[in-house]
């Protein structure tokens, strides 16, 4: 008996140190006073490599020339979006590098290396900020969104036409609340085949305020050298 008094001891303050855990979690992304977060921190990106099929929780394996990729949007205010590229989860909410807005990944597109990540706060956000910051993104990079909470606050006009810039044809349509994740190309130029929006309607939700969560996946291609690369230029000199 007095055993088992002591298990019911220790299972009530494990259960206690897990909330207070998950409490202090939720606390510190909705709460990060920073404006916009550029953050890069190797250590915590999660390694999911290995067999190329597995990749991103893809079923099958990508082309040469791609890259596996695959977005989950937050649910509700209550889960942050995950973003995974190349067998490696690089924002989640475990990780706690997410926030409120717009949760993005800048990746080389030729090199498939990771560039830059963080989120942008579409809710207090400086707005010269948001926009010097997505500008900012070399043609060619790849770009990779997930939102969690409400993107709508600041997303401007000028932010739609940068978005569209890189092939989104739905950045128009979204109003407050609702879920996006979106996979495009800075100065693509075209529009991309990888987006989908889940539409904030009280019918429909089932999270109150919010939609479902969204997501996508796929093998993004890689950016081909241009002709004005030097790399490039060299070689064909040398043939």
């Amino acid at each position: 008996m007095r055993c088992r008094g002591i298990l019911e001891i220790f299972a009530v303050l494990a259960g206690l140190l897990i909330l207070l855990w998950g409490l202090a979690i939720t606390f510190d992304i909705k709460n990060n006073p920073l404006q916009i977060v550029g953050f890069h921190y190797g250590e915590q990106v999660t390694d999911l490599s290995g067999d190329k099929s597995k990749r991103c929780s893809l079923p099958e394996p990508c082309p040469p020339e791609s890259f596996p990729f695959h977005i989950w949007s937050g649910a509700a205010n209550v889960v942050g979006p995950k973003i995974c590229f190349d067998g490696k989860v690089i924002m989640s909410h475990v990780l706690n590098n997410v926030g409120s807005g717009i949760n993005i990944v800048v990746i080389d597109g030729e090199s498939g290396a990771v560039e830059k990540f963080g989120f942008l706060n579409m809710e207090h956000g400086d707005q010269n900020h948001i926009v010097q910051y997505l500008k900012a993104i070399k043609p060619g990079s790849i770009v990779l969104v997930g939102s969690f909470i409400d993107l709508a606050p600041r997303l401007t006009d000028e932010v739609k036409e940068i978005f569209e810039g890189m092939g989104s044809g739905m950045i128009k349509t979204i109003k407050s609340k609702d879920g996006w994740v979106f996979a495009g190309k800075a100065g693509a130029g075209e529009k991309s085949l990888f987006e989908k929006v889940s539409v904030n309607d009280k019918e429909t939700n089932i999270y109150d305020e919010w939609p479902r969560a969204v997501e996508i996946g796929g093998c993004f291609p890689k950016t081909l050298p241009t002709e004005d690369d030097p790399k490039t230029s060299g070689e064909k000199e040398k043939i």
